[in-house]
């Protein structure tokens, strides 16, 4: 781990915070980065009782459309990741879950941000009132494994959470641990 020389605020804000920051680095050289600090986020594969997987397609303005994903949101201060996931999870897609599994996790974009991902599987769903944020805009897409692979094989599901929690359950799956 690197130390920390010094840091200089360009933006803080409601999600992110953006600094420059002087780090000495394992070699003992000095370097400046633009890092941003996330306070990261949950996300959890939905599976609906009759085995299908639930995604969901929501508008991200960064991209200016639509993609395929699994429900996520951003940890509250002094929140757990597994009440992060099923907060999201009614919230999104309108379901509570009896179980939530981890999957694991994973960073989002290491090169400039420190934002931690941790992914659950959601089962024994029961449904609940939706309750979306003004700013959302998301279609529930309700799809088998196999067919959610083939969106990942064919490039039409690219969210790097959604790949590895669809990778990590088939995994699962395959190693008899369902």
């Amino acid at each position: 781990m690197t130390q920390i020389l010094s840091r200089v605020s360009v933006f803080a804000g409601r999600v992110l915070d953006v600094a420059v920051e002087d780090h000495c680095m394992p070699d003992g050289r000095q370097a400046s980065f633009e890092i941003i600090r996330h306070p990261g986020g949950a996300a959890v594969l939905p599976v609906l009782p009759d085995g299908r997987v639930l995604l969901i397609r929501q508008f991200r303005p960064a991209l200016g459309k639509m993609i395929y994903e699994i429900p996520a949101g951003r940890l509250e201060p002094g929140e757990a990741p597994r009440d992060c996931a099923g907060r999201e999870l009614i919230e999104e897609v309108g379901y509570a879950a009896e179980q939530l599994l981890p999957l694991g996790g994973l960073w989002s974009a290491v090169g400039f941000c420190d934002e931690y991902v941790h992914l659950f599987l959601g089962r024994d769903l029961a449904a609940r009132a939706q309750n979306l944020e003004p700013d959302e805009v998301i279609d529930l897409c309700p799809m088998t494994l196999e067919e959610a692979m083939e969106q990942i094989r064919s490039g039409v599901i690219l969210d790097s959470k959604t790949q590895v929690a669809l990778l990590r359950y088939q995994m699962l799956l395959m190693e008899g641990d369902q």
